[in-house]
């Protein structure tokens, strides 16, 4: 294939050169984005005069057949013949119009077309990581109403703490992936700009029309800058440090799975489809798939810090070191994905034994805070109250039984604040109904806020769909 760029030169690239320079094996990927731009832009050379609108149309219809078609092939296999999906396109072009094709590449640089075309491409991207977040957001919600009246220890520390509802659980991951979606929104926001006629780094002499372009391919405006707007990568590190957060509350969450589902806790159980087992121990059920959850948050890390340590020195404005954020970007996006189908089916099939969830939440120590509370209610300073109940702690423990175990006279002993309906407060459906704050585990607060989660999320599962169906 003839270059885009080999006038200059006496001599063809290096075998070995090629290899290390083409891209095509990792930039196809960009194809139906790529067909998108240059139909853009082929209805903009048309619409100004530099080729007649019969041509552009004709340029349209082209790009429309080499789409078809391109998607029928196996592009990897082609990565030794094609430098990148431009040439590749463009040769691919002039099958199916001729010379023609020569004129699409007027007015616009490999590397303005690049730019724009990642823009386009993480633009419809993202709506499908919204949906796959959103689904999982659906589970978590439908488990937190499964398992409303469940309670557990809350752990700090990984030691327990105080008695919350697995419902509060689940939701306040919901919480947390709310979060992430909006991080990738904005993300979304901030790359809304064309950078689409820009050249390769200061614009053109000809009579483009970049407005024109912009609105075509859905962007709000053009870029203001043309060196900005062929060097700037931050785009891509965003969507990046999205997915690295992202994943930071996926591995947490799948560590506290991991932990439930082993014999010391024994609060859950998983399904036979989500679980492996040991060549060696034939009793052994592993958590395998949350365990590569967490392993995997570690590419999204490195992603990351490759694009970033990529760009951190480069002098404006476009160098070929940034070739390179394409695989990192294409490999986050396609774990992520991966990763939340697969915890949709895992979370989706767990068991709770509530069994051992009631024995565990009813621990005494657990009870330690409310019977600070209770003191405080009692008019006792929070400071001293915070004492009593730490030596009536301390009592216990060296008496080897339970602050549930002592009797009324011991209390006595510690404060006279106490009444004999302090042991009323040994209940964990008494703990979490005595709440009162919002955001705690207060069973009418997390009905509540299950039942605002289920209208809020269906709502948008809805709006992310034909938002998909329309390609945005």
């Amino acid at each position: 294939m003839k270059k885009l760029w080999g006038a200059r030169f006496r001599s063809e690239l290096h075998e070995t050169a090629k290899k290390f320079t083409y891209s095509l094996g990792v930039d196809h990927e960009l194809l139906s984005a790529e067909i998108k731009v240059s139909m853009a832009h082929a209805l903009m050379l048309g619409k100004v005069g530099i080729i007649s609108e019969r041509d552009s149309r004709t340029l349209v219809k082209g790009l429309w057949k080499v789409l078809a078609a391109l998607k029928r092939k196996n592009l990897c296999h082609m990565s030794s013949e094609y430098e990148d999906i431009h040439t590749l396109i463009q040769a691919e072009l002039e099958k199916k119009v001729g010379k023609l094709a020569r004129r699409l590449h007027t007015g616009r640089s490999r590397n303005d077309l690049v730019a724009t075309s990642m823009r386009v491409y993480l633009k419809e991207k993202i709506t499908v990581v919204l949906e796959a977040i959103n689904q999982f957001q659906l589970v978590l919600v439908a488990q937190a109403e499964r398992n409303r009246n469940v309670l557990i220890p809350g752990y700090t520390h990984l030691q327990r703490a105080q008695v919350v509802s697995l419902g509060h659980y689940f939701l306040a991951y919901v919480e947390m992936l709310e979060r992430d979606k909006s991080r990738f929104v904005d993300a979304r926001k901030r790359m809304n700009e064309c950078p689409l006629g820009a050249g390769a780094l200061a614009g053109s002499t000809l009579p483009i029309d970049r407005a024109y372009v912009a609105k075509l391919l859905g962007f709000q405006r053009p870029t203001s800058n043309s060196l900005d707007s062929v060097s700037d990568r931050d785009f891509v590190i965003e969507v990046l440090s999205s997915v690295a957060i992202l994943f930071t509350h996926l591995s947490r969450f799948s560590e506290d799975l991991v932990l439930w589902a082993s014999q010391e806790f024994g609060f859950i159980s998983l399904d036979d489809q989500f679980a492996t087992g040991s060549s060696l121990m034939p009793h052994k059920k592993n958590p395998d798939v949350l365990e590569l959850v967490r392993g995997k948050t570690g590419q999204a890390y490195g992603n990351l810090i490759s694009v970033l340590v990529t760009m951190k020195g480069l002098p404006l404005a476009y160098n070929r070191d940034m070739q390179e954020d394409k695989m990192s970007l294409f490999a986050s996006l396609r774990i992520l994905l991966d990763t939340l189908a697969i915890l949709n089916g895992t979370v989706r099939t767990i068991r709770v034994d509530q069994a051992a969830c009631e024995r565990a939440s009813k621990d005494s120590f657990l009870f330690a805070t409310d019977l600070l509370e209770y003191l405080v209610k009692k008019k006792v300073p929070f400071l001293e109250a915070h004492q009593i109940v730490g030596a009536l702690v301390r009592y216990a423990l060296d008496s080897h039984t339970t602050l549930g175990g002592l009797s009324f006279e011991t209390y006595q002993k510690y404060s006279r604040a106490f009444k004999k309906d302090v042991f009323d407060l040994f209940d964990p459906k008494v703990s979490i109904s005595s709440k009162v704050s919002s955001g705690s585990p207060k069973p009418e607060l997390v009905a509540k806020q299950i039942r605002l989660w289920k209208e809020r999320l269906k709502a948008e599962a809805k709006r992310l769909m034909q938002a998909h169906h329309r390609g945005q």
